[in-house]
């Protein structure tokens, strides 16, 4: 990951997006320390983001039984 002074990464943003979008990952430091980060952009899928709880055994991601509808009572 390389690492940039924020006054150097304001004058070549341009530049340092052309690097994350072929895919760099960019840190911006102020004073020596990171701030912030520039990571390409990566598409996820909600499956992909909770697959780590599905393997702990002490929660329960199972959908409940569907039941009947119950009667709506007729307008009038």
């Amino acid at each position: 990951m390389r690492t940039i002074p924020i006054v150097e990464a304001k004058s070549h943003f341009s530049a340092l997006l052309s690097e994350v979008e072929a895919g760099a990952e960019i840190a911006i430091t102020k004073h020596g320390r990171v701030v912030a980060r520039i990571v390409p952009d990566t598409p996820r899928m909600a499956a992909d983001v909770f697959r780590p709880f599905w393997h702990e055994s002490d929660i329960d991601l199972e959908a409940p039984a569907d039941s009947l509808p119950e009667p709506v009572a007729p307008l009038e």
